[in-house]
């Protein structure tokens, strides 16, 4: 056991945060004799260290709470998302720093582009890498041959449109060359199914809720547990913008607003849109 103090000591974090980490039941104590003293084990310590990982991300405590309380929370699993996004956020630091040595050294490039053919090409590479034959086969039939399909795929690429959606995934990702890392290393098909099930379970739970104010504590909860799997999901660091796109589409894709409200509920598109908007309000 390991008094407030020493983990104070031990962890950086001030007596007054761990104080006050108590009050609001994020990290209890293990014990807290009659003087009042807290005392902490193995496991809180644990608990604290998995606090500290989220709060690498600037989480919002509320949020942190709402995640470790969740019945579907898996350790394990966060624990990977966790080192994915910080070595995303470690590339991302040694970018800038060596962006930062070409400016003073006067090799400033001002690279603000999108994706450049070259890179276009080597996205193809991987995607083409990884198929098998018959998807191969069924690509040749399609297209006519493999040249044909790179030539297609390279021009469709290419087009404003897609550029204008290359923007929007780099703005995700933080940078563009997270953006093509993560292109290049897709999460598997089971793995996205998992991630799809525990969105649609949040999306249930919030539809069990909908008379409640979507600004309320509840509400809130369940929105920055949606926020936090998407993060898993699409290996990015922030969600905000992903997540109000996706607000948008529900207030004003009629077709999504069918799909959602069919699959949730009448007016649950609405709701679940004005919810994502008061929590990032």
């Amino acid at each position: 056991m390991r008094t407030v103090k020493q983990v104070s000591e031990m962890t950086g974090i001030s007596v007054r945060a761990l104080h006050y980490y108590d009050q609001i039941g994020l990290l209890r104590p293990t014990v807290c004799n009659e003087a009042g003293y807290r005392f902490y084990d193995d496991k809180a310590l644990e608990i604290l260290r998995q606090i500290l990982f989220f709060r690498e991300f600037d989480m919002p405590l509320k949020e942190i709470k709402a995640i470790l309380d969740s019945p579907d929370y898996d350790r394990e699993q966060v624990l990977r998302s966790q080192k994915r996004l910080l070595e995303l956020k470690m590339k991302r630091l040694e970018r800038l720093i060596s962006n930062m040595n070409d400016i003073l050294k006067g090799e400033d490039k001002m690279d603000f582009d999108v994706f450049s053919k070259a890179e276009i090409e080597e996205l193809y590479k991987h995607m083409t890498d990884k198929m098998n034959e018959s998807q191969r086969q069924a690509v040749r039939e399609k297209f006519g041959s493999m040249e044909a399909f790179k030539a297609h795929y390279i021009e469709n690429a290419s087009s404003e449109n897609v550029q204008e959606n290359f923007k929007k995934v780099v703005e995700w990702y933080g940078d563009k060359q997270a953006a093509l890392d993560a292109s290049k290393n897709p999460a598997g098909a089971e793995v996205v199914q998992a991630y799809q099930n525990r969105l649609n379970d949040i999306c249930s739970r919030l539809a069990a809720k909908r008379e409640m104010p979507q600004d309320s504590f509840g509400v809130k909860s369940l929105i920055g547990e949606y926020e936090f799997v998407s993060k898993q999901l699409y290996q990015i660091s922030d969600a905000e913008k992903i997540m109000l796109e996706l607000a948008d589409l529900y207030r004003e894709n009629q077709a999504a607003k069918e799909a959602f409200d069919g699959q949730y509920g009448e007016g649950m598109a609405q709701y679940f849109a004005g919810a994502i908007w008061e929590y990032f309000k």
